[in-house]
């Protein structure tokens, strides 16, 4: 018997029947619970024969060959998710809907159920209208769900709210207090295999660097990276002085040297134009300046009275991974600042200078002492490192010899080059650079270049 729209009896009895109580004729009671509510209508609407559905609600007369019909033909639907879920993840995902979303489709199923029986629908209209009746309640699955968050948000207290800020506030002042307290200076790596790591290509550039390293590992076992900032050149040559230093420079052991600050802002009152790496209340320039030339002082006795190897570079290593790093540049920068007004006023005066002073003054950004704190020393570790000529006025104000291997330079009489170049004296220390303007410190030393 052919099921008519006007039994509203039998249609109830149907739509109240659960996911799990359809049954089959002619293959006992098969049990579709376990099956997706996709899967079992289209296993219900795969036969091409008519089918009736007796007063109990059990459909009948489906053929014997269709029994053996695939789940993999059931068609995909149109909004199926990229990632792979199982039927069960599916089944749950749509029963999540609210509850008027879900008898909707069942309802219709069972209109079109009825059509395809009386043979006003076709097997492919039917499985279309399925998957976009399935569209429609993903759909609103999804926008009922983001309608949920959203009136989470709108009802949470205000208190809530603000202890939240709070913890995300908290948790990024944590991530920053980390990352300032990073090494300045990388743990040590085999100086071959770091080349290897860096540059991989088999450019003219690559061809040079591996070149270039493989001419200073016959000097120097290993290399630490030094950070990356506009620092770098100040932090890898005050790191190489402090871990090989045996005893205080006697520059650095003048008294006159800590009172320097004092008496140079009294007669040049533009040194009041010196810009700290961050500001500290309203102290004066010339009595910060001095706490930081202490600083450098003491930690430098520290570091050169200490015998062990070991001990002072562990020592070294927490001096470069604070806020006392930062006090030691300013310090450093304030001597250079002072040895360039000594050089310019030499220079003034007819007395014999280094040529590099004359490098550093012929600069229309520096033509004196003044002009090159405002346009140059200001800008170190802010927007600029230290450029060439700079770098000997570093070796200077620390009366040390800085050997530098540049190795995009190598094959050349540049590739190792020493600032300065004219103080066979003083004591040497050495570092890699690959263009001039980023430094690393090489370690493990094969050769006497230590102070």
């Amino acid at each position: 018997m052919a099921l008519e729209p006007s039994n509203s009896a039998v249609v109830d009895q149907i739509t109240k029947r659960s996911s799990g109580e359809w049954t089959i004729a002619g293959d006992g009671n098969t049990d579709m619970g376990s099956l997706s509510e996709c899967s079992k209508r289209s296993k219900l609407l795969q036969d091409s024969q008519p089918q009736v559905i007796d007063g109990a609600g059990a459909v009948s007369g489906i053929d014997s060959r269709r029994e053996q019909t695939q789940l993999s033909d059931e068609p995909v639907p149109v909004n199926k998710r990229k990632d792979s879920r199982d039927n069960n993840d599916e089944k749950n995902e749509m029963t999540s809907a609210p509850s008027h979303l879900l008898q909707e489709p069942k309802h219709n199923t069972i209109e079109i159920l009825h059509q395809y029986v009386t043979g006003g629908v076709s097997s492919s209209e039917t499985a279309q209208r399925i998957d976009t009746k399935k569209t429609v309640v993903q759909s609103c699955t999804v926008e009922h769900d983001l309608s949920l968050d959203i009136d989470e948000d709108l009802y949470r207290d205000e208190e809530e709210l603000e202890k939240e800020k709070i913890q995300k506030v908290a948790a990024t002042n944590e991530k920053e207090s980390k990352d300032a307290l990073k090494l300045g200076v990388e743990p040590e790596i085999d100086i071959i295999e770091y080349c290897q790591k860096e540059w991989r290509g088999k450019t003219t550039v690559a061809k040079t660097m591996k070149e270039g390293y493989e001419e200073v590992s016959q000097f120097f076992g290993s290399i630490r990276r030094v950070r990356g900032d506009n620092y770098c050149a100040l932090r890898a040559t005050l790191f190489q002085c402090l871990s090989q230093t045996t005893k205080l420079p006697q520059w650095l052991d003048d008294d006159h040297l800590i009172e320097l600050p004092e008496k140079l802002i009294k007669k040049y009152d533009w040194i009041m134009l010196w810009r700290f790496w961050h500001s500290h209340g309203s102290q004066k320039t010339w009595v910060r300046i001095k706490k930081f030339l202490e600083l450098l002082k003491k930690k430098w006795v520290e570091l050169s009275e200490m015998k062990s190897p070991d001990k002072k570079q562990t020592s070294c290593d927490e001096i470069f991974q604070n806020e006392e790093e930062y006090a030691l540049y300013e310090a450093v920068k304030f001597l250079m600042l002072k040895t360039a007004i000594d050089l310019y006023n030499a220079n003034k005066d007819g007395k014999e200078v280094p040529v590099f002073s004359w490098l550093l003054f012929a600069r229309n950004t520096s033509s004196n002492p003044c002009e090159f704190l405002k346009n140059h020393l200001n800008q170190v570790g802010h927007t600029g490192g230290l450029e060439q000529v700079e770098m000997f006025l570093l070796g200077y104000a620390l009366q040390c010899t800085i050997k530098v291997y540049r190795l995009y330079k190598y094959g050349t009489d540049e590739f190792i080059t020493q600032y300065p170049d004219d103080q066979a004296n003083w004591p040497v220390v050495t570092l890699i650079t690959e263009d001039d303007r980023h430094y690393n410190v090489p370690v493990r030393v094969c050769e006497e270049t230590s102070l």
